[in-house]
C-alpha cells in the first residue's frame, strides 16, 4: 500500500523551502567573490576578515537550508574562525582548505545519493570547493592576493552556479502552486486556444 505524498514532501515544498537559503548562499558567494576581485593590494588582515566572514557566512547558509548534515556548516563555521584568528596567510590558507574540503566532499556525496532537483547542482559545487580546497596550498607562499583570487574564483563559480539554482527552485515552488490552479480551469490548455 501506498501512502499519499504530504506536503513536506512534494517537491514544491521542498522547492518553496531551499530557495531562500540557496539564494542566501549565492549571494554570499558573489559578494566575495567581488572582493576578492576588486581589492587590487589586499594585506594579511584583508584576506582572514574576507575568508573568514565568507566561511561563516556560508555555514550559516549552508545550515539554513538543512541539506547537508549539521556537522558540515559547523566545520565550515570553524574554518572561518580559524582564519579569523590565525590572521596569517598559512593559517588563512589552512583554515579555508579544510573547510572547503569537508563542504566540497560532503556536497559531493549528497549530489551522488539523493535524487532531488539540486543533485547535479551538489555535485559542481562540490567539485569546484574540492578544487578550491587542493589548490589553496600550492599558492600559500604568493600571499594574501593569490590565496583571495583561488579561494574568490572558486566562490564566484559556486556563486553563479547557486543563483541560478536558486531562482530556478524559485521559480518552480510558485509555479507548482499556482500551476495546479491554472491547469484546472477552463480553457488553460494550450489546445483550447487553438
Amino acid at each position: 500500500m501506498t501512502l499519499p505524498a504530504t506536503p513536506a514532501q512534494t517537491p514544491t515544498a521542498s522547492a518553496a523551502g531551499l530557495w531562500k537559503p540557496v539564494l542566501i548562499r549565492a549571494t554570499v558567494a558573489l559578494l566575495f567573490g567581488a572582493i576578492t576581485i576588486f581589492w587590487a593590494s589586499p594585506s594579511v588582515h584583508v584576506l582572514a576578515w574576507a575568508v573568514g566572514l565568507y566561511l561563516l557566512a556560508t555555514a550559516g547558509a549552508v545550515w539554513m537550508s538543512r541539506a547537508l548534515p549539521v556537522a558540515v556548516p559547523v566545520v565550515v563555521a570553524l574554518g572561518g574562525i580559524g582564519a579569523l584568528i590565525t590572521q596569517s596567510d598559512a593559517g588563512v590558507a589552512l583554515s579555508a582548505m579544510l573547510a572547503l574540503l569537508v563542504l566540497g566532499l560532503l556536497e559531493f556525496v549528497h549530489g551522488l545519493r539523493k535524487r532531488d532537483s539540486l543533485a547535479r547542482d551538489w555535485l559542481v559545487s562540490g567539485i569546484v570547493s574540492v578544487g578550491a580546497a587542493v589548490m589553496l596550498p600550492f599558492f600559500t607562499s604568493l600571499g594574501a592576493h593569490a590565496l583571495l583570487g583561488v579561494a574568490g574564483g572558486g566562490a564566484i563559480i559556486s556563486g553563479v552556479l547557486w543563483i541560478l539554482s536558486g531562482l530556478t527552485l524559485r521559480h518552480d515552488a510558485r509555479t507548482g502552486s499556482d500551476g495546479a490552479a491554472q491547469t484546472a480551469a477552463p480553457g488553460a490548455s494550450p489546445e483550447a486556444v487553438n
